[in-house]
């Protein structure tokens, strides 16, 4: 793991955790910035901040309600807003890492987001507008439940939908739900999946999901992404992100159509390169590092 200490900014009264790479001697007008994925954390990084801060100096955040941030209750839409509760949305986690950048890092940044990190990356892109140099989404979340993706004739889907949204509305059954994913086997389990090669599935690893799920209210998050049924698209965003991006995709990612991936690299205009990992799945960047790292590089020193 990264030997980089973490340290606390106070954003909206909460505690967001953060990292930095030792500052690097080149690339000093513009940083990097590693988005992590649903239910990880800054240390899914761990085999990319050191290597990436040799070229530029990279950060690395915990989203709120992930990691060693503050884990506020999950607000729904139809809930009466208290005390310590928040909505969790695109909107909350992009305008939580344009504000990072604006008041903690102070310059242009390179946005670099796995899985819902990537659609937060664009959002956020969204919101710094010049000050975002570049974006490269890994492996993008393409949101396959989110009810814009809803066909028509898919009858049986519309009719089990309501249902399925009063269900993981209550706290009960996604607080179950939660409870049941966040042990060490059922983590392995599904590490299984998103790593198809199997390298780097270790010990540490299961510690950087496992350990955070263990705080007092790590179940909130889960619960408020869960019910995001009516969020941004990677595809509504990427119009809207005048800057060049890049997508990285594992070839072998059991969750995120690589086959989209290729129709969004021939639809955007702004999409400069897409590098497949071959072999890897849903987090190239971590099963598979010195290759995503590489690719990484030849981006931001093409784009520069």
């Amino acid at each position: 793991m990264s030997s980089n200490k973490s340290k606390i900014w106070n954003w909206k009264n909460w505690d967001i955790s953060w990292s930095l790479s030792k500052e690097s001697a080149s690339e000093k007008n513009i940083k990097i910035l590693l988005i992590h994925g649903f239910g990880a954390s800054k240390n899914h990084w761990r085999h990319n901040q050191d290597f990436l801060g040799k070229f530029s100096s990279c950060y690395a955040i915990d989203l709120l309600g992930f990691g060693k941030s503050s884990q506020p209750n999950a607000l729904l839409n139809y809930e009466t807003e208290k005390e310590n509760s928040i909505k969790y949305s695109f909107d909350l986690w992009g305008n939580q890492i344009s504000t990072f950048c604006a008041e903690v890092i102070k310059s242009p940044v390179y946005l670099v987001g796995n899985s819902i990190g990537g659609v937060i990356a664009l959002k956020a892109a969204q919101n710094l507008k010049d000050n975002c140099k570049g974006v490269i989404l890994i492996d993008c979340a393409q949101r396959t439940m989110d009810d814009k993706r809803l066909k028509k004739n898919d009858i049986l889907m519309n009719l089990l939908r309501p249902v399925l949204k009063t269900i993981v509305r209550q706290r009960v059954i996604s607080s179950t739900l939660f409870k049941r994913a966040a042990n060490r086997k059922v983590i392995k389990k599904i590490l299984e999946q998103a790593y198809p090669s199997g390298k780097n599935i270790d010990k540490e690893l299961i510690e950087i999901l496992y350990q955070p799920s263990q705080r007092k209210n790590s179940k909130e998050a889960f619960r408020g992404f869960i019910n995001l049924f009516d969020d941004y698209l990677a595809t509504d965003l990427l119009d809207k992100v005048d800057t060049p991006i890049q997508l990285i995709w594992g070839e072998k990612d059991p969750w995120e159509s690589l086959n989209e991936a290729r129709e969004w690299n021939k639809q955007f205009r702004n999409i400069k390169r897409l590098d497949i990992i071959h072999g890897a799945g849903h987090c190239p960047h971590d099963e598979e590092p010195e290759k995503t790292n590489q690719v990484i590089i030849e981006f931001i020193q093409e784009i520069k």
